[in-house]
């Protein structure tokens, strides 16, 4: 049995932290103790030793909904090109992620489930690839945002399965607008076996709340791609803030003002605000031109747009960012804001039974995070995937 002590740090459990050590046995974590009891247990012998010289253990970021990073676009990407993606996820703090696949032919939505299918059953590149986002086809034309207008298409349930043979099992995330003939009844039907999100979608509030309850458990990144309240038409907006719900958020600064995450934060609580990137392949490289599926893209100052309308296309913000943006923008603690990266998206796709959190027996995905809240080092079941080459105090980790 391989085992792991990572000693000297400050463990996020529950909102706060404590000093303590922590033991990992074949990718799990098997004993977490605070420092006074660990101080009293003698070392198996022949384990490694990661010493995290006092910096911040958190449970490793989850990215629900991303299209890509370095120059790599997930509608386009081998093998390779997933794992490369993977990689520089690591180094942002990302232990587990899906691949998004924004709307496309039939021909190519094949082609990316299968590389997803097939990445998704390997370890040890980086972050974890959990499977595929469907975003699309099934979606609105009116708020289609950077979806092509040509490849949408209305509710199709063979298609799906299609998909679904494919996929064999990777399938593990889908945007639907509840709107468009014939989601409704697919929604229904599959909302037990994959978690459905709403999204490019004008859907009514009343027929939003019946997704809700039908088996929705999320909106797209919420208040972009939808339609918007009215004191008298509250909208898919309406139904998002009142309902139980999950909703995600790209916190970049562009998709929604600092106001807004606030109030969506107090409007939903800490539990059911779920951060993303919504990256696309300009994630992690210089403003220049890009694609995002069959679209042409120019990002200028870090904004990404469509060459052809100038509709804002994705983003290209990393998930570390977006956890020093949310501690910006809130003005709220550590502990409060670290559920919105890692147990609310565990939570709502249904992994909770092993990602997420900071448990005994859970697996051993974790980030070390200095006091400028940058990272360090990331462990993904057990295996250091992503380490720089010193501590904040300058020594090697």
């Amino acid at each position: 049995m391989r085992r792991r002590l990572v000693k000297n740090v400050r463990i996020y459990r529950e909102g706060d932290f404590f000093w303590g050590s922590l033991w990992i046995a074949d990718g799990r974590f098997e004993r977490i103790c605070p420092d006074e009891e660990a101080a009293f247990m003698e070392s198996a012998g022949g384990e490694e030793v990661l010493d995290g010289r006092g910096m911040m253990l958190v449970p490793g970021f989850i990215d629900l909904h991303t299209h890509g990073a370095v120059g790599i676009d997930v509608n386009a990407a081998d093998k390779e090109g997933l794992k490369k993606i993977a990689a520089f996820f690591a180094t942002q703090g990302v232990t587990a992620w899906n691949a998004s696949i924004v709307t496309d032919s039939i021909e190519r939505t094949d082609r990316c489930l299968a590389v997803i299918r097939d990445v998704s059953r390997e370890r040890g590149y980086g972050a974890q690839l959990l499977g595929a986002h469907l975003e699309g086809p099934f979606l609105s034309e009116e708020y289609r945002g950077s979806m092509p207008k040509d490849l949408l298409r209305e509710g199709d349930e063979d298609l799906l399965n299609h998909y679904r043979e494919i996929a064999e099992g990777s399938i593990r995330y889908i945007t639907l607008a509840p709107e468009v003939a014939g989601v409704m009844p697919m929604l229904k039907k599959i909302a037990g076996d994959i978690p459905v999100a709403i999204g490019h979608s004008g859907a009514s509030y009343e027929l939003s709340m019946e997704a809700i309850e039908s088996g929705a458990r999320v909106i797209t990144h919420t208040f972009n791609g939808m339609i918007l309240f009215h004191q008298h038409r509250p909208g898919l907006m309406g139904a998002a803030l009142e309902s139980d719900c999950y909703c995600e958020a790209i916190c970049d600064g562009r998709h929604l003002h600092p106001g807004t995450v606030r109030m969506l934060i107090k409007c939903k609580g800490l539990n059911r605000v779920a951060a993303i990137t919504d990256s696309i392949m300009a994630a992690g490289l210089p403003d220049g031109n890009y694609q995002l599926g069959v679209n042409d893209v120019v990002v200028v100052d870090g904004d990404a747009k469509l060459v052809s309308s100038g509709v804002r296309a994705g983003s290209t913000l990393t998930m570390a960012q977006a956890f020093r943006n949310l501690l910006a923008f809130t003005g709220r603690s550590p502990g409060e804001i670290i559920p919105l990266l890692s147990s609310n998206p565990a939570d709502l796709l249904g992994i909770a039974d092993r990602k997420g959190r900071i448990q005994e027996g859970m697996d051993a995905d974790f980030v070390l995070l200095d006091d400028t809240y940058q990272v360090q080092v990331t462990v993904v079941s057990g295996e250091i995937v992503y380490r720089k080459s010193c501590s904040p105090d300058g020594n090697p980790v």
